[in-house]
């Protein structure tokens, strides 16, 4: 299954982690010591920004878990952006220095939000992520709001398998993330609740 690898430091990060870094030592051994420091900032504020600290995700059948560190706003009913008619809608602040990598809500296989036309919610994106679970039940997981255009990127693809909790997109720069769950399942939090991406359960979907 994809997205277990978890180095402490997303991987899309080390690239820019790396570049300054260089520029440190550069600064270091040719020029003036002292203006190392600016980069020196600016690698710890990267550091914070790319960090993806390992989880552990609760040993819960059928749960829902946080899929990103931050603070529950709107816990409502809605038909938008949904696969099987109503479904709780639940949005999420994203916290700015939480974890740099999004985790799947439920364990399930990863579907195509518009192969079927019938039980899609209306103006439901394209970009947002569906996951099935064994039982039948879907999870919708879409992000909003993205700091200077720049919008998630996912690095799980379509039918393959996500773990509950494993790591599946990286955040960027993005907000707000939203959960679409089953309406006929559970709910567990409430608007002004901190979460912690892959620790804290969201809700449940509906036992079989």
């Amino acid at each position: 299954m994809r997205g277990q690898r978890n180095p402490f430091v997303a991987q899309e990060g080390l690239p820019f982690l790396a570049l300054v870094a260089a520029l440190i030592v550069f600064l270091l051994r040719y020029s003036e010591p002292l203006l190392a420091l600016i980069p020196a900032v600016a690698m710890i504020l990267m550091f914070l920004l790319f960090r993806d600290p390992r989880r552990d995700v609760p040993p819960v059948a059928l749960g829902i878990v946080s899929p990103v560190d931050g603070e529950v706003v709107e816990v409502d009913t809605t038909d938008r952006c949904v696969v099987q008619g109503e479904a709780y809608r639940v949005r999420i602040r994203i916290d700015a220095l939480g974890t740099y990598t999004a985790r799947s809500p439920i364990e399930g296989r990863i579907m195509d939000l518009h192969s079927r036309v019938e039980g899609v919610g209306p103006e439901c994106p394209a970009n947002a992520l569906w996951v099935e679970t064994d039982e039948g039940d879907s999870v919708v997981l879409q992000f909003h709001e993205y700091r200077f255009g720049i919008p998630p990127k996912s690095f799980v693809k379509l039918g393959e398998r996500v773990g509950q909790g494993s790591r599946c997109a990286y955040i960027r720069l993005a907000q707000f993330a939203e959960l679409y769950l089953p309406v006929n399942g559970k709910v567990y939090v409430k608007p002004g609740q901190k979460v912690t991406a892959g620790e804290d359960l969201i809700g449940a979907v509906p036992h079989p």
